[in-house]
């Protein structure tokens, strides 16, 4: 059945600098962390690197064209802090790397797109890490510096800003794990001290903005969350519990703080990594507390809610037993084993097309998040190559019509759609191998063509026509930017 998007529903497309840019090291760009853990052998499953990815620094001009071409209204993009900040610290701002972000943000007006500006998307400056990145509080003051800079730069044309995106893959897969740089893997404690350091550094770049920026510039500023949909295996009450407190510790975790009335993180969370701790023989919990005032500090630091949704999984603790995960970590705390029951698993289990999922994860935001504007910031599906992308195509349309109900039936307050990805870029810890992109990028030629595959002319389709049409197909004729 053919459906008609909601009127005001804009489409975008997004990318994130580290992934496109390439470039790592012109001019006075200093290292990222993706830069650094990128070059320790096995920590890339193909063994590629960023080095050049999409050389989107040198050809940032054919992207706009490609955007245009798919008329999209806005662009989602990342910010290099170290390409803008090479020495981490707001003491030197590279004219170089300002100029680049200038050009690209006057090229997309020039084109009628709207930037949308995310400020960290994961490749913090190498330096910073050097002195404990985000589990240092004091990264707060550098973040919130860094913020200053950008606003003062680019804030007189653009009024989209996203401080961070996924704090939870940041965080766990970062410092509670080995998946994604820096690896400190300090299970059980990184992964905390992350979080509260992050949304204390979202909630002073926020502050810095509504006090000083919002009047003169009249835009908006909000976080970007993880949040596929966490369920139990069955209706039994213990599995019922155990998707519950999944939901806690992959969302609630970070939009509990700054979305709820309470504020603070969630009571489950709380509860279940006290129990863990004093168990272990810790003098007090692993789970960082906020003060009052931080409490406070935090609470409402978001203009919407950004949303980013790939699939869903089922968890029970029935089959979870001691000493299963590493102790103290993350998934001990929580206690329980996830599966796909019997999904077919994609190429990226993480992309299993589950629709009802999001559908599911918007109405949780609404019921959780006290109904906030939701921006669906990220939603795609990573493949191997072609430019027929029939199980792609097939994924966006299900999940499209999943979104359709959550607005129509369960008054969701939906701002906008952003497809991952514009191209095909550097998918982090799986390398170019993974293809997220709507456009095909030929890394065997050092020009970096870009071709339309079957899925951006669906997309073209869609946002010409704002109607969902299941049945359409259209023909590839070997467009190529």
């Amino acid at each position: 059945m053919m459906r008609v998007l909601p009127e005001g529903m804009q489409l975008g497309v997004a990318s994130a600098a580290y992934q496109i840019e390439g470039g790592w090291n012109v001019t006075d760009k200093s290292l990222s962390i993706w830069d650094t853990f990128g070059d320790i052998p096995g920590t890339i499953a193909d063994n590629t690197t960023a080095k050049d990815a999409c050389k989107s620094y040198e050809y940032y001009k054919r992207d706009v064209a490609m955007l245009h071409f798919l008329g999209v209204m806005f662009y989602r993009f990342s910010i290099s802090w170290p390409r803008v900040l090479p020495n981490g610290f707001a003491n030197k701002i590279s004219k170089d790397g300002a100029a680049y972000y200038n050009n690209l943000i006057d090229e997309l007006l020039a084109n009628g797109i709207t930037p949308v500006v995310t400020m960290y998307h994961w490749d913090l400056p190498q330096n910073l890490q050097d002195l404990g990145g985000w589990t240092n509080p004091l990264i707060a003051d550098w973040f919130e510096d860094y913020a200053r800079v950008l606003f003062d730069l680019y804030g007189d044309r653009v009024k989209t800003w996203i401080t961070l995106n996924e704090p939870k893959q940041i965080g766990l897969y970062g410092y509670g794990t080995r998946r994604f740089a820096p690896g400190i893997n300090a299970h059980g404690i990184g992964e905390y001290l992350s979080a509260k350091n992050m949304l204390m550094a979202h909630a002073r770049a926020w502050h810095l903005y509504d006090k000083e920026y919002r009047a003169k510039e009249n835009g908006t500023i909000g976080i970007t969350i993880a949040t596929d949909f966490r369920e139990g295996q069955t209706d039994e009450p213990e599995d019922i519990q155990a998707g519950l407190d999944a939901m806690d510790f992959e969302v609630g975790l970070y939009s509990h703080p700054i979305f709820t009335d309470k504020g603070g993180f969630p009571e489950r969370v709380v509860k279940l990594v006290e129990e863990k701790s004093k168990q272990q023989g810790y003098p007090q919990s692993r789970l960082p507390e906020f003060s009052k005032d931080e409490i406070e500090f935090v609470k409402g630091t978001s203009d919407f809610y950004g949303f980013n949704h790939y699939s869903t999984k089922f968890y029970t603790r029935k089959t979870y037993k001691e000493g299963m995960y590493p102790v103290p970590s993350y998934d001990d705390d929580l206690g329980a084993v996830w599966s796909l029951l019997d999904y077919e698993v994609a190429i990226l289990p993480h992309c299993t097309a589950i629709p009802q999922g999001i559908r599911k994860a918007l109405k949780w935001v609404k019921d959780n998040c006290n109904n906030p504007p939701i921006m669906i910031t990220e939603n795609g599906f990573g493949t191997l190559a072609g430019l027929y992308d029939e199980e792609r195509i097939s994924y966006l349309i299900k999940y499209m019509d999943s979104i359709l109900d959550a607005v129509e039936v369960d008054g969701c307050n939906v701002l906008c759609y952003t497809l991952w990805s514009i191209m095909d870029n550097f998918e982090w810890s799986s390398g170019l191998s993974i293809k997220f992109g709507i456009f095909e990028v030929d890394y065997e030629d050092d020009a970096r063509p870009r071709k339309a595959r079957q899925s951006a002319l669906w997309y073209k389709d869609l946002v010409a026509t704002r109607t969902l049409k299941p049945e359409y197909r259209p023909f590839v004729d070997n467009m190529v930017f």
